[in-house]
């Protein structure tokens, strides 16, 4: 019988800001495979748990490319002796976690898996010195990159995910304006409703569709625009 892997984020650093979810997961792990950018306190929690840990941290000057495989290597064998896995992550795993390479592997080897959220220190660390990320007068979007990447706005938009809220209303107006801005309309997009509650529904589109299909969804949506909405149509 096989295991499961839980890809958890671990937050920003402050034990406190685990989510609870993330705290029953590790407390129910058999195996905890934790990154470089776990916050010390967290760590010495789950020392606490009497768990096996395995540091699988990436460290520079070494290859990354071979440290990713070993650690989905790792994740595969411990799901089929049919242990409970967590990959711990630092800040939030869907936000520059190298999620998709794991989800990939273990669909790719039928292995069960579930994400838990994390808080990132995108929101986290501007919270606790007070700093709001939008504003009604001078900041109605948020723009989430690495200093690594070269400011180009065109290049930008291509290779972006946009994630609208409160646009259940306006689906088509925000579809043209992305078309307008030169996202190609066979760009796939996911109309999330009630997400994360119970009744959730998930519509899958693509931008031209969205500009003519007739939109009547009930509860709060969240729309996710981008390439990486085809992950979600992994199998595994």
């Amino acid at each position: 019988m096989k295991g499961k892997v839980y890809i958890v984020g671990a937050g920003p650093g402050d034990v406190e800001l685990l989510t609870l979810k993330a705290v029953r997961v590790l407390e129910e792990a058999d195996v905890i495979l934790y990154d470089r950018l776990v916050g010390e306190n967290v760590i010495k929690m789950i020392e606490r748990l009497n768990k096996e840990l395995i540091y699988v941290g990436k460290e520079k000057g070494k290859s990354s490319f071979e440290r990713q495989n070993e650690i989905n290597e790792m994740m595969r064998k411990y799901a089929e002796q049919g242990k409970i896995v967590v990959r711990l992550k630092g800040g939030d795993p869907l936000i520059f976690g190298r999620l998709a390479s794991e989800i990939e592997y273990l669909c790719r080897h039928g292995i069960p898996f579930e994400i838990v959220p994390g808080i990132s220190s995108v929101n986290g660390v501007p919270a606790v010195v007070n700093i709001p990320l939008t504003h009604p007068e001078f900041a109605s979007c948020l723009i989430i990159t690495t200093g690594k990447e070269e400011l180009n706005l065109s290049e930008m938009i291509q290779k972006s995910t946009f994630v609208i809220l409160m646009g259940k209303d306006s689906l088509k107006k925000v579809a043209r304006n992305l078309v307008n801005l030169g996202l190609s309309e066979e760009v796939p997009v996911a109309v999330i409703i009630k997400g994360t509650l119970e009744g959730q529904k998930i519509h899958y589109s693509n931008l031209r569709k969205l500009m003519r299909e007739r939109c009547d969804f009930e509860g709060p949506a969240l729309i996710v625009v981008g390439k990486v909405v085809n992950f979600a149509l992994l199998n595994f």
